[in-house]
């Protein structure tokens, strides 16, 4: 099943543009995923595994490094599908 999810991610920092580039382009490394920034969310479609596996390594991965930072981050997901 084709799902579509769109991610906001909030750093709290004064510093996020860096770390919400990095994000995207994690995402973007899943080269099966249609990955699609904008400029209040990125959107992410492909096969329902496939999404939330990268889904979750990405930001497991942000909220490590913004733990290891003594910072923090917000993330909303929205969930459309069957696509």
């Amino acid at each position: 099943m084709d799902v579509g999810v769109e991610i906001s991610l909030y750093p709290l920092t004064e510093r996020a543009a860096p770390l919400i580039h990095d994000f995207i382009e994690q995402l973007s490394a899943h080269k099966e995923l249609k990955v699609v920034p904008g400029s209040l969310s990125t959107q992410v479609y492909g096969e329902f595994e496939q999404v939330f596996t990268a889904v979750r390594e990405t930001v497991r991965g942000t909220l490590g490094a913004r733990q290891a930072e003594g910072g923090r981050a917000a993330v909303v997901l929205k969930v459309l599908g069957p696509l």
